[in-house]
């Protein structure tokens, strides 16, 4: 018995039974496993409190007992108030910031749960996300989803809505603006020119890139504007832009207002002297000698067609053309010939194109937009005479006989310029033509097209202010370029023609025109477009 082994089977045996034999044998045999797994069902334990059957958990209690128990939003705001200002149409943001944020917005989403930040810090943030409210309701519904330990290890989450009313605020900007005396900076632009076509046109300019929305007040005088500024940094910023898009120089000073010994501070007010060329559009200029050979020794008398970034200028007896920038222009200054009012209207009795054009050694770029020509016109004013003036001009793709055109007559003009003094009578044309002159009455009545103005405070309106914004509004139907950088939007209270009416007069295409919308009150009533940005 003692070497005798036991062999325990390492599987469950089957006793079976076997009948016809002369005893009885008990006989095991493996037991076959099924090859599908067996499904285990966890098991299920009562709460300890209702004694409904749960899952177990280390609680040992259900979520409904364990939420009448615990509640783990407790000391998080159901209700906040948050500041908006309507003039703005920024929020307040604590301590001293105020943001512009879009409804429904991920940056008002932070700003939401900023207000909310201390009590958020005891639980867990699962998810966040805005529950729709009407835009004119006051009201910003955010549904918080938070998690949080409890009792013995168990995680509860819970989900609840965080009403903000939004309380109507002016901040210390718009209030500043509405008392219209309180500035930190000024930008002072200028211009010596009796025509203001270039201030026309920035005024475009900044419309159209929005640089007079950080301004308190814009204030226009008789040779230039004004822009007052909250901050210094608005104000440079303004300056910059003004460098890119005219030829100007400025400089800056600053005033001590007060200051405060104790915690070294100082409170100034700086000004920006912005002084734009004086020179516009369809100017005659005389340039100084080396500064004509410098551009590819073009002849000194030149008619300036356009002012953008720089001066653009065209020689019109060679139609050679040149580029000036501010910097340029400062070092060798130049002046305009003759005034504005000064344009006498000649009528041509005759006119040829030039076709073969001698170029000098060391000429620059020849314009292939103008076509040169010889004309002989006579003034209006003279037709009971027989005196005509010859001269070339860079119209000649233009002008036919018979038609009238603009220009200035040196012969008869004062002409009081250093450089002038100093050439020679043969160099100087007798007559310079600027354009071609049309009904002004019918483009006007023709013109389907408006811009749109500046917000400002005017002190002494000119009567000749009207006129000049007249040859602006041409100046834009003759040339393209320009209108390339100006919005023009269509004016629906004229019909629209065709590009060009009966006289060839240039007009503004369909096609470059932009749809005035005005946003005044929504479907849901009139105080939506407050709360919107």
């Amino acid at each position: 018995m003692g070497n005798q082994q036991f062999l325990v089977p390492a599987v469950p045996l089957v006793p079976i039974f076997l009948f016809g034999e002369s005893r009885q044998t008990w006989v095991y045999r493996k037991m076959e496993y099924m090859t599908e797994p067996v499904k285990h069902t966890p098991g299920h334990i009562l709460c300890c409190d209702c004694g409904v059957p749960i899952s177990p958990n280390p609680a040992n209690i259900c979520v409904a007992c364990l939420r009448s128990k615990v509640d783990i939003s407790q000391g998080i705001p159901k209700q906040v108030f948050i500041s908006f200002c309507k003039q703005c149409q920024r929020y307040f943001q604590p301590p001293a910031t105020w943001v512009q944020c879009a409804l429904e917005s991920r940056d008002l989403l932070a700003l939401c749960l900023k207000k909310i930040k201390a009590p958020l810090s005891k639980v867990r943030l699962v998810d966040a996300s805005f529950v729709w409210t009407e835009p004119h309701s006051k009201r910003l519904k955010v549904k918080l989803t938070i998690q949080k330990e409890v009792m013995n290890g168990a995680i509860l989450q819970q989900v609840f809505v965080v009403d903000y009313v939004v309380q109507p605020q002016m901040c210390g900007d718009c209030h500043r603006v509405e008392a219209k005396d309180f500035w930190k900076a000024v930008v002072q632009v200028r211009q010596k020119t009796l025509h203001k076509k270039t201030f026309y046109y920035l005024e475009q300019l900044i419309l159209k890139y929005g640089m007079h929305q950080n301004t308190l007040r814009i204030k226009e005088i008789h040779d230039g504007l004004d822009f007052y500024y909250s901050s210094k940094q608005h104000a440079q910023k303004m300056v910059e832009f003004l460098q890119c898009t005219v030829p100007t120089r400025y400089k800056a000073s600053q005033r001590l207002i007060s200051q405060d010994i104790h915690s070294n501070t100082y409170n100034y007010k700086s000004t920006f002297s912005v002084e734009i060329v004086p020179i516009c559009k369809d100017n005659v200029v005389c340039l100084s000698p080396k500064l004509a050979q410098s551009l590819g020794n073009m002849n000194q008398i030149c008619v300036c067609i356009r002012v953008t970034s720089v001066i653009h200028l065209i020689d019109p007896n060679t139609l050679q053309v040149a580029d000036i920038d501010g910097n340029t222009f400062w070092s060798h200054p130049f002046n305009s010939l003759c005034h504005p009012k000064q344009l006498e209207e000649f009528i041509v009795m005759e006119c040829s194109v030039v076709r073969d054009i001698k170029r000098s050694a060391g000429a620059g770029m020849i314009s292939k937009k103008h076509t040169l020509g010889e004309v002989w016109v006579q003034k209006t004013s003279e037709m009971n005479t027989d005196k005509q003036y010859f001269c070339r001009t860079h119209l000649g793709h233009l002008l036919n006989p018979g038609d009238l055109v603009l220009g200035f007559d040196l012969v008869n003009c004062n002409l009081n310029d250093e450089h002038v003094n100093k050439m020679k009578s043969d160099r100087v044309p007798d007559v310079v033509l600027i354009k071609k002159s049309y009904d002004r009455s019918k483009r006007q009545r023709r013109r389907n097209w408006k811009l749109k103005e500046l917000a400002r405070d005017r002190e002494n309106v000119d009567t000749d202010d009207e006129r000049q914004y007249q040859d602006f509004l041409e100046d834009l139907e003759e040339d393209e370029a320009i209108r390339k950088n100006v919005n023009i939007y269509r004016d629906s209270a004229i019909p629209v023609e065709s590009d060009t009416d009966d006289e060839g007069a240039p007009r503004v295409s369909l096609a470059e025109m932009l749809e005035d919308l005005h946003i005044s009150q929504d479907a849901t009533g009139g105080e939506g477009e407050s709360m919107m940005t």
